[in-house]
Order: C-alpha cells, then sequence, then structure tokens
C-alpha cells in the first residue's frame, strides 16, 4: 500500500484548510442576538451612570434650589434612594427596569414610562415616516444618478443631496418655515408651522387624520432632505462597484436589456448595503428628530428630552435615553440578521 497522497487531494485540502468556514444561519444569529444583548447591557450601564458621576450634589441639582435644609435634603435622598451605596442603586435600577419603572417626573409628576408611551407614537410616525421617504426617494435618486454616471441628473441630484445633507436639521426646519410656512411676499404660508394637530380638532377622527397628516409636512421634509444623500450616495456607490463585475456581461451576452440587466442583477445586489445603513441611521434620525420636534413643537421624545434638560427632570432623560438606545440597537440587530440572510458570505 502505498502512503503517498495524491497531489491533487493534497491540493485540494490545502484549498479547504486554508478557506474559512460559513456559518449557518441560526448559529449567526445566536451570535448576533448575544452581541445585541452584550451592547444592551453596556447601554444599562452607561445610562445609569452617566447621570450619577456628575460633579455638585444630586439632590440640589434635581431639587431646582427648593431643598434648603438638610432635612429636606435627607428626605429626597430617601425617596429617591440617592442615600444608597451605588452597587444596591444599580440593581434597584435594574429591577425597576424589568418592571417597566422608569421613575417619576419631576416635573410633571407622573410615571416616566406613561410619558413616553404617551409621546412614542409620535416620535416613531415623524422618524418611520422620514425614513421611508428618505429611503426610497434616495435609492432612486443613486441607481438613476449611477446608470447615468456624470449626466446631468447625476449632478444636479449628487450636488443637491450634499448641499441639504450639510445643513443642520434645525437651520433646514426654519427654512421651510419661513419660506412654506409663514410665507414671504405675495406668497402665503401654506402649511402648519408647529404642533402635530389643531387644537380645536379630535384627531381620532378622519378630519383630525388628515389634520395630523398636513401639520407632519414641513416636519418629515425637514428630516426627509437631511438624510436622503446617505442612502442616495451608498446607493450610487454600490451600484457602481457592480457595474464592473462579469456576472452582468454574462447577462448581457445573454441577450437581457439595459433595464433587466440593472434591476434584476445589478440593483438587488447593491441594495445589501443599503439595508445596513436604513438601521445605522436611525440613531442620528432620532437624534435629528430632537431638534426637528424642537423648531417645530412636536410633542414627541424629543421635545419631552428637550424639556427635561431645563428643570432637570432627571428620570424623564434617563428615561429618553434608555427607550432611544435600546430603539437603535434593536434596529442594527434587525439589519445585521437581514443581511445575513440576503448574502450568506457575511456569515463566514
Amino acid at each position: 500500500m502505498s502512503l503517498v497522497a495524491e497531489p491533487g487531494l493534497v491540493a485540494e485540502d490545502e484549498r479547504s484548510a486554508s478557506q474559512p468556514r460559513r456559518r449557518g444561519y441560526a448559529a449567526y444569529v445566536g451570535l448576533k442576538v448575544l452581541g445585541a444583548i452584550g451592547s444592551l447591557c453596556f447601554m444599562l450601564v452607561v445610562n445609569f451612570l452617566l447621570f450619577r458621576v456628575l460633579p455638585g450634589d444630586p439632590a440640589k441639582t434635581l431639587g431646582r434650589g427648593r431643598l434648603t435644609s438638610q432635612a429636606q435634603v435627607d428626605a429626597f435622598n430617601k425617596t429617591y434612594g440617592l442615600n444608597e451605596p451605588l452597587p444596591q442603586q444599580f440593581l434597584t435600577f435594574l429591577k425597576n427596569i424589568a418592571h417597566g419603572d422608569l421613575g417619576i417626573s419631576l416635573q410633571y409628576r407622573l410615571p416616566v414610562s406613561q410619558l413616553i408611551m404617551d409621546r412614542l407614537w409620535t416620535t416613531l410616525l415623524l422618524v418611520g415616516t422620514s425614513t421611508i421617504l428618505a429611503t426610497v426617494i434616495g435609492v432612486y435618486l443613486g441607481i438613476r444618478g449611477a446608470w447615468n454616471r456624470g449626466g446631468l441628473f447625476d449632478r444636479i441630484s449628487t450636488g443637491a443631496s450634499l448641499t441639504l445633507y450639510s445643513m443642520p436639521e434645525w437651520w433646514l426646519g426654519l427654512l421651510l418655515i419661513a419660506g412654506l410656512g409663514v410665507g414671504f411676499g405675495f406668497v402665503p404660508g401654506l402649511f402648519p408651522t408647529g404642533l402635530l394637530h389643531s387644537q380645536n380638532v379630535d384627531p381620532n377622527s378622519l378630519h383630525g387624520v388628515f389634520d395630523t397628516v398636513w401639520h407632519l409636512v414641513l416636519p418629515v421634509t425637514t428630516l426627509t432632505l437631511a438624510y436622503l444623500a446617505d442612502y442616495s450616495l451608498i446607493m450610487r456607490s454600490s451600484l457602481l462597484d457592480e457595474l464592473g463585475e462579469d456576472y452582468l456581461q454574462t447577462a448581457r451576452a445573454k441577450g437581457l436589456r439595459d433595464v433587466q440587466v440593472r434591476n434584476h442583477h445589478a440593483v438587488r445586489n447593491a441594495l445589501l448595503p443599503t439595508t445596513t445603513i436604513i438601521a445605522l441611521n436611525i440613531g442620528f434620525v432620532v437624534s435629528g428628530a430632537i431638534t426637528v420636534e424642537t423648531v417645530f413643537s412636536i410633542p414627541g421624545l424629543g421635545l419631552l428630552a428637550t424639556d427635561a434638560i431645563g428643570v432637570p427632570d432627571f428620570w424623564v432623560l434617563q428615561g429618553t435615553f434608555l427607550v432611544a438606545s435600546a430603539g437603535v440597537i434593536l434596529a442594527n440587530l434587525a439589519a445585521n440578521l437581514l443581511y445575513g440572510w440576503l448574502d450568506p458570505r457575511v456569515r463566514t
């Protein structure tokens, strides 16, 4: 019996050993879920320490100068658990989070969880609508610009997107208010400049729904225009990378038209990076929603956090930070799972 291996088998074994193994989708999901749980745990620690490591006496800061005697300070610390050791405060914090207890607002004298739930849908409506519009319009601009690279449409769309992206959200919102809300010269104001709906309208009625949509035109337009460049430029760059691939030449050699090659082959692969960008941008859109809600006086989480900073309302700030951070982490997890399902190569 010969103990010398055949050269072909040796080369094949070496290639298989040098190539990394691709995990199954279940293992990929497990690793991503564990990573998200780790991020949530780190976020809880940061959320707990962020408002407790600041210099100064928390009781005097949160009491807004009304606690004049030491007895009042001690009573305040006892009521809110600030007199306990820091590890005990953290365990109490985790226990309260598990039960949905985010504390009592110092400003509104209501549970923070109730305040957040009352205003959460407004922010979701604003952020969700603007994200969908920015994604659809941006992807279309990126596809058309890349397919006709260097053309008039490509130059105008890229320049306009970058110009809008360079503007702060609050500045863009003020421009829209001045131009389309207040009006100028002989042009009257077309859209409301603030609030979510009119004071004398029932928001649950059909007329109230249209009134809410009318009030959201300017703030949604502000966020859509501000983040349009992200999706258009990423889609344009991804599609340009795909246009040089061999499989597109093969598709053309089979007799497919350019529209079929673009839509059925190039665009599908170029969309993969865009799915990740959508989730990554949610954190930026939420931060932009804070300024937009303040400019347009929309009663969402952004305006709630802005009002809490001026008090300061410690537990409202802690609760809004917790909800916003958890939302971004969950959105990133969803994007990673979707990306791993669409492109098995990322599981390697």
